[in-house]
């Protein structure tokens, strides 16, 4: 995995003894009696399981974007200059499964989403955020992205990149 060179770094306590001066994100609620399966935003999944299920039977690429959506402020950067533009949602209701694993700070969430998040992680030695991890299909890595200036076209070049190899 290659290092993000802009990110919030993640502590290894659930303390809230850091500095949290950047913007909060749009509180979403969960629209599913299983919290897990429920969508963070409309068009993301919060279950691996069901994400990979969908990936694989439209033949879509994977996108988990590890992020602390209550407090990384280059997180909700990210979701305001590219996750939330008409240009990312188009490209991605064609191309892509999209994954929320989130670690927020004031935001409570299921006993079983924190557990599935923190195990993915540690999977793929994510160190700070955000860090969004590109898989194909098949589940086969293809690259690790985090915040970069330019909008969604430089977003969906980088995506396109990954996709071609």
């Amino acid at each position: 995995m290659a290092l993000v060179a802009v990110s919030c770094s993640k502590k290894e306590t659930k303390t809230a003894d850091s500095k949290t001066d950047s913007p909060d994100a749009s509180a979403t609620a969960e629209t599913s009696a299983k919290g897990a399966a429920a969508a963070a935003k409309p068009g993301w999944f919060t279950s691996y399981e069901l994400a990979q299920k969908e990936a694989q039977a439209k033949n879509r690429l994977l996108l988990m974007d590890f992020t602390g959506s209550d407090w990384c402020g280059w997180c909700i950067a990210l979701d305001k200059e590219v996750f939330s533009k008409p240009e990312f949602k188009d490209y991605a209701s064609k191309n892509l499964v999209l994954l929320e694993l989130d670690f927020p700070k004031r935001k409570q969430m299921p006993p079983e989403t924190v557990r599935q998040n923190e195990q993915l992680l540690m999977k793929y030695g994510i160190q700070g955020f955000p860090t969004v991890v590109v898989f194909d299909s098949a589940g086969k890595p293809l690259g690790a992205l985090g915040y970069q200036a330019g909008g969604p076209e430089a977003f969906i070049a980088q995506l396109e990149k990954l996709r071609k190899g």
